[in-house]
């Protein structure tokens, strides 16, 4: 497979996920990731997307509120990145109306055939990009770790399900 096109950003401003080892294949962990309807069965961060995951397509998402602890809130972002079995990304550009910015990249790493590698990371960006990690990157870090185990529970039990199915 080639090598992923990821940008560099600050360390300083970007929260990154623990990395989980599932035990199914990266086209599992792939289409569960995509299937933005079941969401609501599996993600503990974000209960609800829908996007066509086209490039340049909106992601309108609600999140749980882990800053509060309870309740949700939407947000928007837009698709920049798609490489089926292996990149998932979408982000914030700065506006007029909203001067945050951040890219969310979410990596599947194939291990071998039955194995692969996931993790996320979320990179504050532009003049706002410090002070919004100190604001929210302890939250971020908890939602994408809790994202990442949910995956790896959900892909590793579509795998078992679909290995059990009749050919």
């Amino acid at each position: 497979m080639p090598e992923l096109q990821i940008p560099t950003y600050d360390p300083r401003t970007l929260v990154e996920s623990i990395t989980v080892e599932i035990n199914a294949p990266s086209k599992v962990v792939w289409d569960v990731l995509v299937d933005l309807d079941r969401y609501p069965l599996w993600n503990p961060f974000c209960v609800s997307a829908a996007s066509t995951l086209e490039l340049g397509a909106p992601v309108d998402m609600v999140l749980t509120d882990y800053e509060h602890g309870a309740g949700t809130f939407t947000n928007t972002e837009f698709v920049c990145a798609v490489v089926p079995e292996q990149l998932l990304s979408w982000e914030l550009v700065a506006s007029e109306t909203s001067p945050y910015a951040a890219r969310r990249d979410q990596v599947i790493e194939r291990v071998d055939a039955n194995r692969c590698r996931y993790y996320s990371t979320d990179a504050f960006l532009g003049d706002h990009a410090h002070a919004i990690m100190e604001a929210t990157g302890h939250w971020v870090k908890r939602a994408f770790d809790d994202t990442a185990t949910a995956l790896k529970r959900r892909s590793e039990l579509v795998h078992v399900v679909r290995s059990l199915a009749p050919r």
